[in-house]
């Protein structure tokens, strides 16, 4: 997984309905803390712009401890200073956790910083349309490589604590998080779900069910794919070695809750589509570069895991999974794991995942998050992803 986390202070007046943070305003624009859309995705892209290309002058050293807790800010007025060009927002403060640390992040997946850049500010942000529930919101860029998300104050905080984990292994703050795209809004994904490794009312509501693209959940995949989803020795055993790498982790951290979001496209439907819709033009079959298709907590992505060392990114795949379902036809699968900035402690009383433990598990001990994990990472491998012979 790959994250950048930053925040920024305005003081933008709106109104309209509400959902946590999330509303409308009067005119009909999304805001998030009274802030408008427009002038949070320009905040952020000024920001990032600023922050990640005056790092990229700094010389490059190793990581230290104290690196982690560093939260770097720059000021922002409309008119512009001497460091920060003018802008048609209102004057916003940007600060910037653990620049050095993300930095040493992002060149270990191989993320140059003039690349990070053009992913996220040469193109205006687009703005998801079906955000979560939580009242978050979300931006996709253009290229699909990069999702931002804002959170709160205590998923922020958290985030921060995680970091030297992984590298051992009167206005509003609005903290938003940079996460990388795991499904590709130029693959058309057939079925999405979120899985938790638990039956306990995991079944997606009827409400969900009547959007254009729902998310399914634990029960649904059963009953849609009760033999699993076949993939061959090599892929299925490093798939295998990353999530348990990634259940230790999230264990260590106490962090329970999380989902597998699971993006299935079904290459035989798409043909079918094609031969009744007509071929795509040659533009529509135009892709930006390939992405890796499991973004692990763990630091270790499945490309680099199987038995040849051969990564399975193509243009024509967009960095799927290949595999095939009960009825023998071939997929392409998007994974991986979300919803990891809540700790044990933090979670709300966990009203809802304790019962859900109750349900599923035979003994419940104390030890919660580790029974969580064990729980997860079973579904996945026993229930979801199966192991075939068949290349």
């Amino acid at each position: 997984m790959r994250t950048d986390l930053a925040r920024f202070h305005t003081t933008n007046p709106g109104a309209g309905k509400k959902i946590g943070h999330r509303g409308v305003d009067a005119s009909g624009e999304t805001t998030y803390k009274k802030t408008t859309s427009t002038t949070l995705k320009g905040a952020i892209q000024l920001g990032i712009g600023y922050t990640v290309g005056n790092l990229s002058s700094k010389p490059e050293r190793d990581v230290l401890m104290q690196d982690f807790y560093v939260v770097e800010s720059i000021f922002f007025p409309s008119e512009g200073s001497n460091l920060t060009p003018a802008h048609h927002y209102p004057d916003f403060r940007f600060k910037t956790y653990a620049p050095v640390a993300f930095r040493y992040f992002r060149e270990l997946f191989g993320i140059r910083p003039d690349d990070y850049l053009y992913s996220l500010c040469n193109e205006p942000l687009i703005e998801l349309s079906n955000p979560g529930a939580s009242g978050s919101l979300f931006y996709v860029t253009s290229d699909d490589e990069f999702i931002i998300k804002t959170v709160m104050h205590k998923e922020a905080e958290f985030l921060q604590k995680l970091l030297p984990g992984y590298y051992m292994s009167g206005g509003k703050n609005i903290r938003v998080v940079v996460m990388n795209n795991i499904l590709p809004r130029v693959v058309r994904m057939h079925y999405k779900y979120d899985l938790k490794g638990s039956t306990y009312k995991r079944r997606a509501s009827k409400k969900e069910r009547e959007k254009r693209s729902p998310t399914y959940k634990d029960l649904d995949f059963i009953q849609d794919s009760p033999e699993g989803l076949l993939l061959d020795n090599d892929t299925f055993s490093a798939l295998v070695k990353t999530m348990q790498r990634d259940c230790l982790v999230l264990e260590s951290f106490k962090i329970m809750d999380y989902s597998l979001l699971l993006g299935v496209h079904n290459i035989e439907q798409q043909e079918r589509e094609k031969q009744t819709d007509g071929a795509q033009s040659q533009a529509d079959e135009k892709r930006p570069v390939a992405q890796k298709a499991l973004y692990s907590t763990a630091m270790e992505s499945i490309q680099g895991g199987a038995a040849h060392g051969e990564s399975i990114d193509t243009d024509d795949t967009m960095g799927g999974i290949p595999a095939v379902n009960g009825k023998g036809e071939r997929l392409l699968l998007y994974i991986g794991i979300i919803d990891i900035l809540q700790s044990y402690r933090l979670i709300k009383k966990l009203e809802h995942t304790w019962k859900a433990l109750v349900h599923d598990g035979d003994t419940v001990s104390v030890h919660r998050p580790s029974f969580y994990a064990e729980r997860f990472f079973k579904f996945m491998t026993n229930t979801v992803f199966r192991k075939t012979s068949c290349k």
